[in-house]
């Protein structure tokens, strides 16, 4: 078990940020992840900055809490970061009911989410021809 321990601290750090209690479901939320994954950290800041979707600027607020702790406890480059993973989960769900025709009533789920949110630095690959 301690091996196990040591081998995974040597592996490269993972930088990451969680946001619970987004107030949106998972089925609008992963389709917005979806297109940050694998896109530099600005890009992507970029992208949810212009995007219709009400959400991004919650996700945008985690993508940059996650750029300020690769940056503070990890000492990384913020122009080499990557998203390397981004996904949800399901949170709790508030019941609510509307009344409706002939004394019934009809319920109204509001789900909440989390979002989790990886960074990693990446890995320069050095070309062995060089251009002029």
């Amino acid at each position: 078990m301690i091996k196990k321990k040591q081998v995974l601290k040597n592996k490269e750090k993972i930088v990451r940020s969680v946001n619970n209690n987004i107030r949106s479901s998972v089925r609008k939320l992963n389709p917005i992840l979806k297109d940050i994954v694998g896109k530099k950290v600005d890009t992507a800041i970029r992208d949810l900055e212009f995007s219709e979707k009400r959400i991004s600027k919650d996700i945008k607020k985690t993508i940059s809490s996650a750029v300020a702790n690769a940056e503070n406890n990890f000492q990384y480059d913020i122009d080499k970061l990557i998203v390397k993973e981004a996904y949800c989960g399901k949170k709790i769900i508030m019941k609510r009911f509307r009344p409706r025709a002939k004394g019934r009533a009809a319920p109204i789920l509001k789900p909440y989410s989390s979002v989790t949110i990886i960074l990693s630095e990446i890995k320069k690959m050095e070309s062995h021809g060089t251009k002029s």
